[in-house]
């Protein structure tokens, strides 16, 4: 199988161990529509493609794709979704330029031995926004940090609370206009929302409530908050 079932609306697409290592975690919420959180490096475009088909939805063109950040590892793959299938594309103004522009410093493509490919943004989030789909909302939540435009994503389920909290982990550098002091409230404020599964964007599913608060709360002390 080349997906991994979170919850009936939730899936794992891609990732380091199921598409390329140079991936981040992929995954697939369907709210009606099928919508991407990230989209991998962009080598593994169609090993990904053919696992969104095999989870069985009614349309497998990813409707919409919401970018966590810049990094090439999860927006390497979101202009050729956009090309092959309409999909819109949604990030955080603090980082689109660096999308729009394939910048290979901010888009850390020199790291991973790639061009990044200059991918318009559809959509430029600039607060707190939450998106309306056919059978769901997710909930994009800024969270500044691990690059200035990072962002969360929230979708309330049957199954509880997923948040897609893409390198909440980190890592730091002044390439990236990191700010581990912004990345502390931005952690303080996921917290608040007492989330049930957390889908990381390089060390998977963690769940329950008390494993997600436990594995940010290591990180904040980890650096000293």
């Amino acid at each position: 199988m080349a997906f991994e079932a979170i919850t009936p609306k939730v899936f794992q697409v891609g990732g380091p161990e199921m598409t390329d290592p140079r991936d981040c975690c992929v995954y697939l919420a369907d709210v009606g529509v099928p919508v991407l959180i990230d989209t991998g490096a962009g080598p593994s475009y169609h090993t990904i493609r053919r696992a969104i088909a095999e989870i069985g939805l009614p349309c497998s063109d990813p409707h919409t794709i919401i970018l966590t950040h810049c990094h090439i590892d999860h927006m390497g793959s979101a202009l050729r979704f956009k090309q092959d299938c309409g999909a819109r594309i949604v990030a955080h103004a603090r980082d689109a330029d660096a999308v729009e522009q394939g910048d290979p410093e901010r888009t850390a493509a020199g790291w991973y031995g790639l061009d990044a490919p200059a991918t318009p943004v559809d959509v430029r989030l600039t607060d707190t926004c939450t998106l309306e789909f056919p059978n769901g909302r997710l909930v994009c939540v800024h969270t500044p940090g691990h690059t200035p435009g990072s962002i969360s994503v929230l979708f309330d389920t049957p199954e509880g609370l997923v948040l897609f909290g893409q390198d909440i982990h980190g890592p730091f550098s002044p390439i990236f206009g990191s700010s581990l002091s912004q990345w502390a409230d931005s952690m303080r404020l996921l917290l608040g929302y007492n989330a049930d599964i957390l889908c990381e964007g390089h060390f998977g599913v963690i769940r329950p409530a008390g494993q997600v608060r436990r594995y940010i709360e290591r990180y904040l002390e980890h650096h000293g908050y």
